[in-house]
Parts: C-alpha cells; structure tokens; sequence
C-alpha cells in the first residue's frame, strides 16, 4: 500500500517538494509515466555505505512505495532499514545539483553527501 512520505509517517522517509519536482521532471522527461525513482543503498563509497538512484519501472515484492506530488519513489526493505526517517531532498547550488539524503541514522558522511556509515 502506497504511504504519502510527504506527510510525517513516523518511521518512513519523507520526499520534499523540490525532490518530488525534479523526480517528476525526470519521469516527464523520459516519457514513461510509469518510471518511479528508485533510491538504494549498497556497499561502498568513503564513508561505507553509497546512495544509489535510478528511475525503475518495476516495483520487487521486497519494495516499499512512497509517495508526494504525484511521483512514487521506491526502496527495498534493506536500504529502507539504513535510510528510516530520511528525508529526500533536491539541492540546486551553485557547485551543483544532487538529490540529498537528510539521514539521521548516518553517524558519519563523506563530504560529497553520496556516501555514510552507522
């Protein structure tokens, strides 16, 4: 069953508006409005563990959908246990823009954001 993340579910995650913007543009823009982004968390990076993100068309039995704005966002129960209570977000800077996980279970991160150990 579908959560709306851009409510405060406790235990879940929560997609800001600007993420939900972007996500949306990105669908739009490969013409498939059944494309979800799909956020994973894996092995790797400086720090220990890596984000991950893609636009999936598939949503796995082991998968949790999210929902805000109209776009879903899906994670694998797995990732979901390391990035609980995350917020997603989309920062536009002058360096750049990134999709950003505001995780408050991250003990530590790598100065690029894309990576962090608990």
């Amino acid at each position: 069953m579908p959560i709306d993340a851009g409510t405060e579910t406790a235990g879940e995650i929560r997609i800001s508006a600007k993420a939900a913007g972007r996500i949306a543009t990105l669908v739009a823009n490969e013409g498939d409005p059944a494309l979800m982004f799909r956020i994973a968390v894996s092995g790797g990076g400086c720090s220990g563990f890596q984000y991950g993100f893609s636009l999936d068309d598939q949503c796995r039995d082991d998968d949790r959908v999210f929902e805000n704005g109209g776009v879903r966002v899906i994670v694998d129960e797995m990732s979901l246990e390391l990035i609980r209570g995350s917020e997603i977000d989309y920062v536009d800077e002058l360096i750049g823009a990134y999709f950003a996980v505001k995780n408050p279970n991250a003990t530590a991160t790598c100065g690029c954001g894309s990576s962090f150990s608990v």
